[in-house]
């Protein structure tokens, strides 16, 4: 019964932290990168999919992607979703072909970025002693019900414990490593 609900909170604390690195992928770091825009949703006759099913994006060189889509009909607004995406990118056509220029970032951009950084590192801090709380409630839970002794409850707190805190310093390795990338030119 503890292992589970440890094991339970260890994989939805590793669950946080690869949403954190799927976030911080997305903030762009002056390099050109196909993750870049695997958020961007296009509308394909109607519905809305995610610009990876209807184009092929590729790296053309260090500030520049390349998108092509599937069909010609598809230029004009997957152009228009990249422009509208809230990236702050200027996709140029060429006829079949959207090249989409990342500008240089400028001092004031990198430090927004590292604001922005830091909020989704919080989130990801929060959301980690959020599942600590839960695992602690349940624990209680097992020892009203008599399920467990006090012995047993403190010894699984604290291994909650060391987990929670593994995870979070995970977060400030990530968000430290964040920052420099940011901050290089």
């Amino acid at each position: 019964m503890i292992n589970e609900i440890r094991q339970d909170a260890e994989v939805r604390m590793v669950k946080s932290i690869e949403a954190l690195k799927s976030e911080l992928s997305k903030l762009r770091t002056g390099r050109a990168h196909t993750s870049l825009l695997d958020h961007i949703t296009v509308d394909y006759y109607g519905s809305e999919m995610p610009l990876g099913q209807v184009a092929t994006v590729k790296v053309e060189d260090a500030r520049t992607l390349s998108v092509t889509p599937w069909e010609k009909t598809m230029v004009a607004p997957i152009e228009k979703a990249i422009m509208t995406s809230d990236l702050g990118l200027n996709p140029a056509t060429a006829g079949t072909v959207i090249r989409v220029p990342l500008p240089a970032l400028t001092e004031e951009r990198r430090k927004d970025m590292i604001k922005l950084v830091r909020q989704e590192g919080e989130k990801a801090r929060v959301a980690i002693r959020n599942i600590r709380r839960d695992a602690i409630h349940n624990l209680k839970t097992l020892l009203k019900e008599k399920e467990i002794s006090e012995d047993e409850e403190r010894r699984a707190q604290e291994a909650i414990q060391k987990l929670t805190d593994l995870h979070v310093e995970q977060v400030e390795k990530l968000l430290d490593i964040k920052e420099k990338d940011l901050m290089t030119i």
